[in-house]
């Protein structure tokens, strides 16, 4: 038996997120995944386990998961091979064989995000689901001083959604970056692990600083006062991408 560490990449906006649901016919990463292995493995079912779930309409460059296989088939072989089965919308973009006590969740060290915004006054018909079409005037000095209360260990509580299962929301942001390339503003995020929602709010709070709604120094009241009400709204889901996950090795 080995253990494949698989790293893909897919477009969201034709998915019903990652995970595969409880209603039939969800279109799913995960589904399609396990899909393509169990045709590899005659019949079999093979259970993947990623670095964590996607919402509908998000995109993935760099995720992250894990299978067992007793096949003897070499680690640089498998891309090929699943990418000939899975949907165009997914590719393998990596395959290598790990010890087999590596998990793609729990060996987790940090995630990187990126959410992309289109500030061109007429949007783009052939990236539209890929950017967030924002044409609007944003101070850009005050969204780079705002982000700086959100880097460090905080309680996130403000800053993610209601349905939130999670009861511990603490969290680590290492660094928030600002950058601007040609039409776009590009909003990079890397942190220890990130709630439902969590990137999403954080551009839009961050958005409503660059709108002059919310003072940059306003966002360390909102992290303490623990109240989903006071940050900004919900960014859509088709502007954000699952960058990179990393590991100690």
């Amino acid at each position: 038996m080995q253990r494949l560490k698989c790293t893909i990449a897919y477009d969201g906006s034709q998915f019903n997120g990652f995970q595969t649901q409880t209603l039939p016919n969800q279109r799913t990463v995960q589904g399609y995944l396990e899909k393509a292995l169990m045709k590899i493995h005659k019949g079999h079912h093979v259970a993947i386990y990623a670095s964590g779930r996607t919402d509908s309409g998000v995109h993935a460059y760099g995720q992250v998961i894990h299978f067992d296989s007793p096949l003897d088939i070499p680690a640089n072989r498998w891309p090929a091979a699943l990418n000939s089965i899975v949907p165009g919308d997914i590719v393998i973009k990596e395959v290598v064989q790990v010890d087999p006590t590596f998990h793609a969740r729990y060996d987790v060290t940090s995630k990187e995000y990126r959410y992309k915004i289109l500030r061109s006054k007429q949007y783009d018909v052939f990236t539209r689901k890929y950017v967030y079409h924002y044409p609007y005037p944003l101070d850009l000095s005050a969204m780079k001083m705002a982000k700086e209360y959100l880097i460090g260990t905080h309680d996130f509580t403000s800053f993610c959604s209601a349905k939130t299962a999670k009861e511990d929301k603490v969290r680590t942001i290492y660094y928030i970056d600002l950058y601007e390339e040609n039409d776009e503003l590009i909003l990079h995020f890397n942190g220890s692990g990130f709630l439902y929602n969590m990137v999403r709010i954080l551009v839009g709070t961050l958005l409503k600083v660059g709108q002059g709604k919310i003072k940059p120094q306003d966002i360390k009241t909102i992290l303490e006062q623990k109240n989903r009400m006071l940050a900004g709204q919900t960014a859509p889901s088709h502007g954000l991408y699952l960058w990179q996950v990393n590991y100690d090795n």
